[in-house]
């Protein structure tokens, strides 16, 4: 039978998406595919681009993976000196092409494009809205209400009528727009997603992490701020502050597991030092004899690093990960047992035969995963079994543009940490605290959204919203 087993664990929170936008080089799209390509943790179900001449819009879109999108004979169909991107993966909407970005309208003021990375809590009441006025959707995206609010604000120029669209939008934003005349960037005013600025020569790019940077030779140049919109045109960059200032909540779980380790964000040192500084803290806090410490590959890997190196304890790589694993796969009807989690790790019996073993993992979500890894790891040989998780227990689903399963579905919303550890059948279980976990970040504790820990929600919802996202009736 054929069963679909997604690309990334089950057990892990899906990312976003990833967005990426070039202004005045001869080679956009090409630049536009490579950014994308270095983007592509932040979204593997879709990709999209949209350049421009000046005159004229061209789009390419498809379902998958960059490298299987974007061919040689794709890229001659884009044209132009700018060019915005989108990796998807569906947060709002279905899994459908219609929902692919960048979406694309003509209007009165002429062609638009936009590429959207997060999600917005009102969405569905703006679009209940417009609706009513007479809009007609194409997609069911919540990203289409921002274009929808643009067409319809009675503001005297463009520019302030994108102002006035975001200004009525609440929730997670970081969005790229395109027009006949430049590109538009901007961050909602908690500055919940990344999104930074960067040059190649005398060309201008943005995108959702300085990787995308790196692949360029680019030069990064800084964050977008939260609150702050950014115009790129032939007259270069001109900033602007539309949004009313209010306390920033960038996304703690960026540094946890979304953003690649090599990637600056929130105008910090890279994802990878965060990550082992998580590592070490929890050493700190949950020290236990053991021989060797594994991590979950990949995205444990830093923490576990930490680990060791705070615990005095060797590293090991336990767990053999396969890259290669593709949307769907044929399982054998003679069932074979932990099948899907070995068609992406395999345990190395020679590492762990008769150790104490500590296994390190950035988060757990169902517990699923992590069950059949720990009796993996038991059926190599291992004596003990330790399982050690680099960020607080996840109690509350995201509501800002991550793909989240529902609070009951979170294990840890209803069950205590030793009912979790005897689930996944570990001798001990442990997770950081949410003080170390904030005081290994950069900055300040209070900079951070971390309501997937907490239920604390920095953008309170009004009843409404309430109603439209299940609050009030999963809250009683």
């Amino acid at each position: 039978m054929t069963k679909e087993l997604p690309i990334i664990s089950p057990d892990k929170f899906h990312d976003e998406c990833a967005v990426f936008g070039i202004y005045g080089h001869e080679e956009a799209a090409n630049l536009t595919y490579l950014g994308l390509y270095a983007l592509q943790h932040r979204g593997q179900e879709a990709s999209g681009i949209v350049s421009g001449d000046g005159d004229q819009f061209f789009v390419q879109k498809g379902m998958g993976l960059v490298a299987d999108i974007y061919h040689k004979s794709v890229l001659e169909k884009l044209p132009g000196y700018m060019a915005i991107g989108h990796n998807r993966y569906s947060t709002s909407g279905g899994n459908d092409l219609k929902n692919v970005q960048p979406l694309i309208v003509n209007f009165a003021l002429g062609n638009l494009a936009l590429a959207h990375n997060g999600n917005l809590i009102n969405a569905q009441v703006l679009r209940n809205e417009l609706e009513a006025y007479g809009a007609i959707f194409q997609s069911t995206s919540d990203s289409e209400v921002i274009i929808h609010l643009i067409a319809h604000s009675r503001a005297d120029s463009f520019l302030a009528r994108v102002i006035d669209a975001l200004c009525q939008v609440r929730g997670a934003f970081s969005v790229v727009l395109m027009t006949d005349n430049g590109l538009i960037a901007a961050r909602d005013p908690h500055g919940l997603r990344p999104l930074c600025i960067g040059r190649v020569r005398s060309s201008w790019i943005v995108a959702s992490e300085t990787c995308a940077f790196d692949l360029l030779d680019a030069e990064y140049v800084r964050e977008i701020e939260p609150g702050e919109l950014v115009v790129i045109s032939d007259q270069g960059l001109d900033s602007h502050r539309p949004f009313p200032k209010t306390d920033p909540a960038m996304c703690v779980f960026e540094y946890v597991y979304f953003a690649r380790p090599d990637s600056r964000i929130f105008g910090a040192n890279a994802v990878y030092t965060t990550r082992k500084a998580m590592g070490r803290q929890l050493a700190q806090e949950s020290w236990v004899p053991a021989d060797i410490v594994i991590p979950v590959p990949d995205s444990g890997v830093p923490a576990a690093l930490g680990y060791a190196e705070g615990g005095g304890i060797r590293f090991e790589t336990g767990l053999i990960r396969n890259h290669y694993v593709g949307r769907t796969f044929i399982e054998p009807e003679q069932s074979i047992r932990h099948f899907g989690v070995k068609v992406k790790l395999n345990a190395i019996a020679e590492v762990l035969y008769g150790k104490r073993v500590v296994v390190v993992d950035d988060s757990l979500v169902r517990g699923t995963t992590s069950r059949k890894i720990v009796k993996m790891i038991r059926q190599a040989g291992a004596k003990e079994v330790h399982m050690r998780i680099s960020s607080p227990p996840i109690i509350s689903p995201c509501f800002y543009g991550i793909d989240t399963p529902t609070k009951k579905e979170l294990i840890a919303s209803n069950h205590s940490t030793e009912e979790i550890r005897k689930y996944i059948t570990a001798d001990s279980l442990a997770y950081l605290s949410l003080d170390g976990m904030l005081k290994s970040a950069p900055g300040t504790p209070n900079q951070y959204c971390n309501a997937c820990f907490t239920e604390k929600y920095p953008i309170p919802f009004t009843r409404a919203e309430e109603l439209q996202l299940g609050l009030f009736e999963s809250a009683h």
